[in-house]
């Protein structure tokens, strides 16, 4: 058997975000407005800054608006909720992100669920939720989405496959299951508490790894031709002293049985700020009654 397709999220992710310039640039010269996400960060947790700053360079890239707001991480939970109020109430803001984690005198359900859900980004409101599982239009958890749009990417078609979910988090897990299940796959959504998880994944046409456990799955888990997205991102110490990053699934192993995998660096971890702007645009369009950029 050949050796499995590395699925290049880089390069998938670089379309995307293409396409969201080329969508934004659109409404600036039709319509006169430019999507914008605001940025909310609370203390100075160091990744937490990394990523907000990652974010808006890429908004910056892609032409989008971007605002960044920065508050004390004694901040209390009161001026939280009356900055994500006040961005709600802004029209030059489309899309709202508070950065997780929170600081401990925050509750971050409260904070979610004061966003407007038509400027929900992240996808984590309740009604977003929901109407991603009642199968309505929705603003989709952007690793869950950017995890499905590699999957289309070397099946197009996926009515009748058998697709396992290892992991059920409420940020890929659970809502990769309803995207899955959307494009008419059946779904397994497995978890700590599965039984014989191992032979469950054997079975699996796809087969999603998002549960943070550093080469979980080896190649006996994985049925021959399969496809593999490996959602885990794993800090592991080396020989050397120093550390790199794993995913949930033992690659080398899993590309002689495979046929397509996500690498780690490089798969699936690409695709959630690509997917973050391309949620920014879709929250422009619908907040304004407007179709979906078409291809975006």
């Amino acid at each position: 058997m050949a050796e499995a397709q590395r699925i290049d999220g880089q390069a998938i992710a670089l379309a995307v975000r293409r396409r969201v310039a080329d969508a934004a640039a659109r409404l600036r010269a039709k319509y006169g407005f430019n999507p914008g996400l605001a940025a909310v960060l609370v203390g100075d947790d160091p990744a937490s800054r990394i990523y907000v700053r990652n974010k808006h360079r890429a908004c910056e890239a892609a032409g989008l608006g971007t605002f960044e707001h920065e508050l004390p991480g004694e901040a209390g939970e009161a001026a939280v909720l009356d900055l994500v109020a006040a961005l709600g109430r802004d029209d030059s803001v489309d899309g709202i992100l508070v950065q997780l984690p929170l600081p401990p005198q925050i509750a971050p359900r409260r904070v979610i669920a004061a966003i407007s859900p038509d400027k929900d980004v992240d996808g984590f409101h309740a009604l977003n939720i929901g109407r991603l599982w009642s199968g309505e239009p929705s603003l989709v958890p952007c690793t869950a989405q950017g995890a499905m749009m590699l999957i289309e990417t070397v099946c197009p078609n996926l009515a009748g496959a058998n697709a396992v979910v290892l992991g059920r988090s409420a940020v890929v897990g659970r809502p990769l299951a309803a995207l899955l299940l959307a494009a008419n796959c059946t779904v397994t959504l497995a978890h700590s508490k599965t039984r014989n998880a191992a032979e469950l994944c054997r079975s699996a046409d796809v087969l999603i790894a998002a549960v943070g456990q550093p080469a979980l799955v080896t190649a006996s888990w994985i049925k021959p031709g399969a496809i593999v997205i490996d959602v885990g991102i794993n800090r592991v110490s080396t020989t050397a002293g120093g550390a790199r990053l794993v995913g949930d699934v033992d690659t080398e192993a899993a590309l002689a049985v495979a046929a397509a995998i996500t690498p780690v660096p490089g798969g699936v971890g690409p695709m959630t700020i690509a997917c973050l702007l391309r949620n920014t645009v879709l929250a422009a369009c619908r907040r304004r009654g407007l179709p979906d950029p078409e291809g975006l």
